[in-house]
């Protein structure tokens, strides 16, 4: 028994060509833009991959660029056929096509589920790997001589400085690295060899942050060197003071930032989504119905259209047989390839 039955007379099968072929061709624009969006989002992963641990993945982004193109390969066709569908000579080229057709779509709309369902968990494992990739990075600030890592300073300067942040969670991780340079150290000093002897690693630890830690809006002279210090500084109260820091974290910022950036590029594929699972059940009510035409030579005459001729458990039945049978068809021409070969050999010997 069909399931979701609806008749059609000529006037609404051309109604369903046209509203289909309308709709491909904004899946095709949509296509487009989730595409561009892909490519943007892998720039932008890659752009700050200094500062990601090394697992960091382009799994969302390239799944973003095979969607955008599927998306217009796939329903580049769909409009063509919803175009060529009402010319009865056409549609008859196109008939032998349209299941397999269908099972790309199909495919398709899960791929875009997937992709949808990725971008929205993706903040998840963002966090992790920016935790432990600006840890890491924080570490390399001062290797300004170290080659391959000579250029951490600047990438760290120059995204606190754009990010208004300040270390991973806060200014106070400045606190727990070194983060200048021994070459810049006076060992020479009594409070250098102080504070290198009073830490067990023998690092010159400091309650101090770089410059790009500094707030321009503030409107005292930024205090970045003994911040903990009152007596440092005149008219200075650390536990009350307002510090001219930037006090938001860098990991914080940037996972804003990056949420906000695939979750809005999720939405829009689940827009896509919603357009494609229209357009696929749209093309198999067309589908059913060119095909269940009363009198085949009176194209005018009324007609039924339905999406699944038999329940959900019968479709997937005869599903998985064609499937087998397109197997069965393919080991079947490979052994006639294999039997026409030996026979050619032997009649090159003979």
């Amino acid at each position: 028994m069909a399931i979701l039955k609806v008749k059609f007379n000529l006037q609404k099968r051309v109604k369903l060509a046209q509203g289909l072929w309308l709709l491909n061709w904004f899946c095709v624009l949509a296509g487009i833009v989730v595409f561009g969006m892909g490519l943007f989002l892998k720039i932008e992963l890659r752009k700050r991959s200094e500062v990601m641990d090394n697992a960091e993945s382009h799994l969302v982004p390239n799944s973003l660029i095979l969607v955008g193109v599927l998306a217009c390969t796939i329903n580049c066709f769909g409009g063509k056929f919803c175009y060529d569908s009402l010319d009865p000579a056409k549609y008859a080229r196109w008939k032998p096509f349209l299941k397999f057709y269908l099972g790309a779509c199909l495919f398709f709309t899960c791929l875009t589920f997937l992709s949808v369902v990725l971008s929205f968990l993706m903040k998840i494992y963002m966090e992790d790997t920016l935790a432990k990739g600006l840890k890491n990075s924080m570490k390399y600030y001062r290797d300004t001589d170290t080659p391959g890592r000579c250029f951490m300073k600047k990438t760290i300067d120059q995204l606190q400085i754009e990010f208004h942040c300040c270390g991973n969670n806060g200014f106070r991780d400045w606190f727990e690295i070194q983060w200048i340079s021994n070459r810049y150290l006076d060992f020479s000093s009594k409070e250098v060899k102080d504070r290198v002897k009073s830490n067990i690693d023998g690092k010159y630890l400091t309650d101090g942050v770089p410059f790009s830690c500094c707030n321009p809006a503030s409107p005292r002279p930024c205090i970045q060197q003994q911040i903990t210090n009152n007596s440092a500084h005149y008219s200075y109260e650390f536990q009350s003071e307002e510090l001219n820091l930037w006090t938001r974290g860098c990991k914080e910022a940037l996972l804003n930032y990056y949420t906000n950036m695939i979750q809005s590029m999720g939405a829009l594929v689940l827009i896509l989504w919603l357009l494609e699972v229209t357009v696929m059940v749209g093309i198999q009510y067309l589908r059913t119905a060119l095909d269940s035409i009363a009198n085949p030579e009176d194209p005018e005459s009324d007609s039924e259209g339905w999406l699944m001729e038999k329940g959900l458990k019968e479709t997937l039945k005869s599903l998985l047989e064609s499937v087998k049978e397109l197997g069965k068809f393919n080991q079947v021409a490979t052994a006639e390839e294999v039997k026409k070969e030996e026979g050619t050999t032997v009649a090159t010997v003979s």
